[in-house]
């Protein structure tokens, strides 16, 4: 294997992995009851989001879309964007609707991604998929709705006043979901099922895939917060690296976890004989790469104090969490 993924780009003068964080046993429960803590603070918004437009929409769809994005979740990639614009000045309540807006658009994925013509699973976060709990057409109609109303939230006037960040961040959303993004990576991995990958088209995959969502939950919050160039793309930077660990510990955690801790079917990539770095290197030199990952991202925030302990704190996470 070649040094591509030891050697991530992180800001220009950095030694890279010399800089560890380490979180303490009480400092991962403090972190993991912020976690838990924002992720309720989103679902709560979401919720009243979606009640708020009740009586306009169809009650089998308005259940089906309620089914797909308040059946529990970590909200890893509203809390980044929260944290990530809490670095330049902006609250959890005035980042919260663009938040909320990310979590529509990746429960929208989800729905779709869990469809038979697709990944064909059963469960998701321990409960029926949306066209398990429904039906096929309920659920594609749902995802529909999740994904054109995650546009609607981020445009309305009440999401930030200047009209220009509105539009910004609408656009670098739908890039990072869109054909060359996340949409495109799902593509490739339908591809991945019958041509055997190589360790770069696997990259790519799971930086388009997977990646590219995670990456736009930072750099939004560097937009909602005007940051400096500077700023804005070391917190890119520190995006890129967290969404290859992010897919490396979901990959570690097909082969390692099971169905209960997972709450869905696990091995799956293994039986459709999909390549993944895992299956190219094995767990040991995977979990190798995985802590490598999280010592690059940490070191991407070089430029910020203690402010950005959080974010460094959700790099060792992706890397030791278990489901």
């Amino acid at each position: 294997m070649g040094n591509s993924l030891l050697t991530y780009p992180c800001p220009t003068g950095m030694e890279e992995g010399n800089k560890e964080f380490i979180i303490s046993s009480m400092n991962q429960q403090n972190f993991s009851n912020h976690l838990m803590s924002v992720g309720k603070a989103v679902h709560d918004h979401l919720d009243t989001l979606l009640n708020s437009n009740a009586r306009d929409i169809p009650e089998p769809l308005l259940l089906a879309m309620r089914h797909g994005l308040l059946n529990g979740g970590k909200r890893l990639r509203p809390f980044l964007l929260i944290e990530s614009a809490a670095l330049f000045g902006v609250s959890q309540q005035q980042a919260m609707q663009t938040a909320c807006a990310l979590e529509c658009l990746h429960s929208y994925s989800l729905i779709h991604d869990d469809l038979p013509a697709m990944d064909d699973d059963d469960m998701r976060r321990g409960m029926p998929t949306v066209h398990k709990a429904f039906d096929e057409a309920t659920a594609i109609l749902a995802g529909d709705a999740l994904l054109t109303f995650a546009f609607e939230l981020i445009t309305v006037e009440g999401n930030h006043r200047d009209p220009s960040v509105r539009a910004e961040l609408a656009t670098r959303l739908a890039k990072a979901a869109g054909a060359s993004g996340m949409i495109g990576g799902q593509m490739l991995d339908i591809i991945a099922e019958t041509t055997q990958l190589k360790e770069e088209e696997i990259r790519t995959l799971q930086k388009m895939k997977t990646g590219a969502l995670l990456q736009y939950a930072l750099e939004a919050g560097a937009i909602l917060g005007n940051a400096p160039p500077k700023d804005r793309n070391n917190i890119i930077r520190y995006g890129e690296v967290i969404g290859l660990a992010f897919q490396l510990s979901d990959d570690l955690l097909d082969v390692t976890s099971n169905a209960k801790a997972m709450g869905k079917a696990v091995r799956k990539d293994a039986d459709r004989g999909k390549a993944t770095i895992v299956a190219l290197f094995g767990i040991d030199k995977t979990q190798a790469l995985l802590k490598q990952l999280s010592i690059q991202a940490i070191n991407c925030l070089e430029s910020f104090d203690q402010s950005a302990d959080l974010l460094r704190q959700t790099a060792e996470y992706i890397s030791l969490r278990k489901s």
